[in-house]
C-alpha cells in the first residue's frame, strides 16, 4: 500500500509539473487605448459662418428668422423697409435651392370678404414678384391668399388691423 500511495504521489507531482511549462509565457495583450479629457483635447464641430445656410432659419438672431412684410391700408406696395427682410430671404433661397416658400398674403378685417381675398392674393403677389426679381426662382415660390381668415391681432383698432395687413413667408416643412 506504501508503493501505491508513493506511486499516487509521483504520478500527481508529475502531472504538477507538467503543467508548469519552462516555456515563456505568451506576451500580454494591450489593454484599450484610454482618451485624455482635458479641456484641451475637447474638440467642437466647426460653426458656420454662412448666415444663408439652413440653420439660419431657425436661429431668432438671423435676419431670416422675420418672416413678414406690412402693408399699409389698401395697398399692396412693399414698403422700402421691408427691401432689405426681402433681399436676405431671396439670397438664402438662391443658395438653398431645394427649398421652397409659401407666402400668404392677409388682410385686415375691414372690406367684404372677395375684396380682402383679392388684397390678400396682391399682397402675396407682391412678395413673390420681389423674391423673383432678386433671385429666386418661380418653382420655389408659391402665393396664396388668406384674405382676414389668420389675423395676427383680433382686436379692432389701428394698431391691430396694421398687424393684419401682411404677407407672411413660410419654408418647406413650415406649412
Amino acid at each position: 500500500m506504501n508503493s501505491r500511495i508513493a506511486l499516487s504521489v509521483s504520478l500527481i507531482t508529475l502531472a504538477v509539473l507538467a503543467g508548469c511549462s519552462s516555456q515563456p509565457a505568451a506576451p500580454e495583450q494591450d489593454g484599450a487605448g484610454v482618451e485624455g479629457r482635458t479641456p484641451s483635447a475637447v474638440s467642437t464641430a466647426p460653426v458656420s459662418t454662412d448666415p444663408y445656410d439652413l440653420a439660419a432659419l431657425k436661429d431668432p438672431k438671423s435676419p431670416l428668422a422675420k418672416r413678414s412684410v406690412y402693408f399699409d391700408y389698401d395697398s399692396y406696395v412693399i414698403k422700402d423697409e421691408f427691401k432689405p427682410l426681402l433681399d436676405h430671404h431671396a439670397k438664402f433661397l438662391v443658395r438653398n435651392g431645394q427649398m421652397k416658400m409659401l407666402i400668404q398674403g392677409n388682410a385686415d378685417e375691414r372690406g367684404s370678404r372677395e375684396y380682402n381675398l383679392a388684397l390678400g392674393q396682391k399682397r402675396a403677389e407682391a412678395v413673390k414678384k420681389a423674391l423673383l426679381l432678386l433671385g429666386a426662382k418661380e418653382g420655389q415660390l408659391e402665393s396664396v391668399s388668406l384674405g382676414e381668415e389668420k389675423p395676427a391681432c383680433a382686436e379692432s383698432t389701428e394698431t391691430c388691423w396694421a398687424q393684419n395687413r401682411r404677407g407672411d413667408m413660410l419654408y418647406s416643412g413650415e406649412f
